[in-house]
């Protein structure tokens, strides 16, 4: 595999695709056989989805839990069994057009306790929560501890939607990861005394990475190019850089030894920024998370005797 199949890709997911399709469709446009994603978006949901190829899928694992932004639009007046609006409506209170929603804002910011919603990815002994319901289980899943760093509502109107009064909101969060979207529209309808759901999703951000810097799904390899695992790993990671020859020793799992005394994780770095290992300390030690293949032994090691 060539060097330049080693990378991260930052894509703009549509609607309609699950984020699994996606990579099927990534994987047979760039000819790699592994490809992943780190964390998933509805179907229904569009917006940031982080691409790993070749040895872009070993980063992935330091991505995963990166805090995320979504701009969202929640419908108030009617709930559905999805909490979005793919699903089947259950429920139609109906909401006032005047009704405040600031204070029940504020309480569904900060740590708390999120139930999932019932049709989610979540493992439920081993098997996805929605696929047991579609099985006709009832679903009982614990809540989790969540974090939802700022929510802010950037437009509130009101509307009738099949004869039932609703308030429609465009939101901005920021959360942690493993909150559900649709699952705080839910519990901000059922905080308001009515119900709640998502209508339309869009991600924004995943850490530091932004939907700016995203190729749409169908242009690509037209346009955009794979972000080098050094600039990605550098973007999330300290960073140390490591002289040759001990980089070609980092980049086939020698141990070398070290000063640092670190707890953290550590992106290695060969002297042109690219991405040798991930590695914690361990007495005196390197200890590696992850290790980036290279394409070729450079000469200077074979001569070196360094082999082994």
């Amino acid at each position: 595999m060539s060097g330049r199949h080693h990378g991260i890709l930052l894509v703009d997911k549509p609607a309609g695709k699950t984020s699994q399709s996606a990579v099927q469709v990534i994987k047979r446009a760039s000819g790699v056989r592994r490809v992943g994603h780190a964390g998933t978006l509805d179907p229904g949901a569009t917006g940031l989805l982080v691409v790993g190829i070749g040895a872009g899928t070993r980063l992935l694992t330091f991505l995963v839990g990166l805090p995320k932004t979504y701009r969202a639009e929640i419908r108030l007046g009617i709930a559905t069994d999805t909490d979005d609006a793919d699903g089947v409506v259950t429920e139609t209170p109906g909401c006032p057009a005047d009704i405040d929603i600031r204070d029940a804002v504020l309480q569904l910011t900060g740590h708390q306790l999120q139930v999932p919603s019932a049709i989610s990815a979540v493992k439920v002994d081993g098997k996805r929560a929605y696929q047991r319901v579609r099985e006709g289980e009832v679903v009982d899943l614990p809540a989790r501890a969540v974090t939802v760093e700022s929510f802010s509502v950037a437009q509130q109107t009101a509307a009738v939607v099949d004869g039932v009064a609703v308030v429609d909101l465009v939101v901005e969060v920021a959360v942690s990861t493993g909150t559900y979207v649709r699952a705080l529209a839910r519990d901000l309808g059922a905080a308001l005394g009515t119900a709640g759901h998502v209508t339309q999703l869009r991600r924004t951000s995943v850490g530091p990475f932004r939907l700016s810097e995203a190729v749409a799904l169908d242009s690509w390899p037209g346009t955009g190019t794979l972000k080098p695992l050094g600039e990605i790993a550098a973007q999330v990671l300290p960073t140390k850089t490591v002289t040759e020859p001990d980089a070609w020793a980092v980049a086939h799992g020698q141990r070398i030894p070290t000063e640092s005394v670190t707890t953290e994780k550590l992106a290695l770095l060969n002297e042109d920024g690219d991405l040798l290992a991930v590695a914690s300390v361990e007495d005196g030690r390197y200890r590696y998370a992850m290790v980036v293949p290279l394409p070729a032994i450079p000469a200077f090691a074979a001569e070196s005797g360094t082999l082994g």
